[in-house]
C-alpha cells in the first residue's frame, strides 16, 4: 500500500512538472549553446525567460559579456519574454581569435548577430545594443536589412566611431592597450568606472571588471578602427527604433549622438535618463526594464 501511494505521488509530481514546463507561459531553465559566424568564430549564446514569449536579443558593449544584462535576465517585468544574450567575439566565453582581421571589418560583427538570430530560431526579435552593441546592430542592418527583426533599441549606443560623438579619453585607451599588465588592468578599471554616473554595488562592479579582464587585447586595439555602416544600416531601417541614453554619459556624447542618429533616421524615438551615465540599464534598471517591455509589446504588435 505504501509503495502504491509513493508511485502515485511520483506520477502526479511528474505530471504537474510536465504541465508546467510545457505551458505557454512557463519559465524554462537557462540554456547555453554556441553558434558559428561566417568566418568560423564560435559565439557563446544563453537563453532564459519564457521560451514561447516574444524574443529579445541583448547585445553588450566593449569589455562586457552576457553578465552585463543580469538586471534584465532577472527582471519580473521581462519574465514573459524570451531573453537571448551572447558574448561578442573577443569577449566572455566566445572565441577570441588573434590578430586584427577578425575585428576590423564591421560586417563580421553584423554577421555574428545574424548567426545568433538564425541559430536561435528567434522569430522577429527586438534587438537591444548597448554602447558598441549599437555598432553591431547598425552593421547588421546594413548587410541584412530589417526584415528579420521587429525593432531595435540603442542603449547609449555608438552610432559612429567619430570625434564629437565619442568622448575623448586618450590616456584611458592608451593604458588599456599597454603591454604592461598592471597599466593595462588599471586602464580597464578606469574604463569600467566611466560607464557609471552612480557606480553599482562592489560585487557587481568587480564582476564587470572581471569581464573586462577577459577581453581580447587584439580586439581592444582594433575596435577604434572598425568599419561602421550607420548610414546604410540605421539610416535605412523602417522598424521601430528606440534610443535610451544617460544624461551623464562619460563615454558617448548623448546630445551629439542623438542628433546624428536623428539626422540619419528622423523616425527614431529617444529617451534620456537624467541621472544615469553610460549604463542606464544597470543604473536605472527598473525604469529601463519597463520601457523595454513596453517597446517590445508595441513592436511585436506591429
Amino acid at each position: 500500500m505504501r509503495l502504491r501511494t509513493f508511485l502515485h505521488f511520483l506520477i502526479s509530481a511528474f505530471s504537474v512538472a510536465t504541465l508546467f514546463t510545457s505551458a505557454p507561459g512557463a519559465i524554462a531553465a537557462p540554456t547555453r549553446y554556441t553558434v558559428t559566424s561566417t568566418d568560423g568564430v564560435k559565439l557563446a549564446v544563453q537563453e532564459s525567460g519564457n521560451p514561447n514569449g516574444p524574443p529579445i536579443i541583448l547585445v553588450h558593449g566593449l569589455l562586457g559579456s552576457r553578465l552585463n544584462w543580469d538586471a534584465q535576465v532577472q527582471s519580473p517585468d521581462l519574465r514573459e519574454y524570451r531573453i537571448i544574450t551572447y558574448d561578442l567575439r573577443g569577449h566572455g566565453l566566445s572565441d577570441k581569435p588573434s590578430g586584427t582581421a577578425p575585428y576590423h571589418d564591421g560586417n563580421l560583427w553584423g554577421d555574428d548577430l545574424a548567426a545568433v538570430i538564425q541559430g536561435s530560431h528567434a522569430r522577429k526579435p527586438v534587438v537591444v545594443g548597448w554602447s558598441l552593441g549599437g555598432v553591431v546592430i547598425s552593421n547588421y542592418l546594413a548587410k541584412y536589412g530589417d526584415r528579420a527583426i521587429a525593432g531595435a533599441v540603442y542603449v547609449d549606443g555608438v552610432v559612429e566611431l567619430a570625434a564629437g560623438q565619442i568622448v575623448d579619453h586618450p590616456e584611458v585607451y592608451r593604458d588599456m592597450n599597454s603591454p604592461d599588465l598592471k597599466t593595462h588592468l588599471d586602464g580597464e578599471r578606469t574604463f569600467v568606472g566611466l560607464c557609471f554616473n552612480h557606480r553599482p554595488d562592489a560585487d557587481t562592479f568587480d564582476r564587470l571588471l572581471a569581464n573586462a579582464a577577459m577581453a581580447s587585447w587584439d580586439m581592444q586595439k582594433e575596435v577604434p578602427t572598425m568599419t561602421v555602416f550607420a548610414a546604410e544600416g540605421l539610416g535605412k531601417a523602417r522598424v521601430p527604433l528606440l534610443f535610451i541614453y544617460g544624461g551623464h554619459d562619460a563615454l558617448v556624447d548623448t546630445h551629439a549622438t542623438l542628433a546624428r542618429a536623428a539626422a540619419l533616421n528622423p523616425r527614431i524615438v529617444s529617451k534620456v535618463y537624467a541621472v544615469s551615465g553610460h549604463a542606464p540599464f544597470i543604473e536605472e534598471a527598473g525604469r529601463f526594464n519597463r520601457d523595454l517591455a513596453e517597446f517590445v509589446r508595441s513592436a511585436s504588435r506591429g
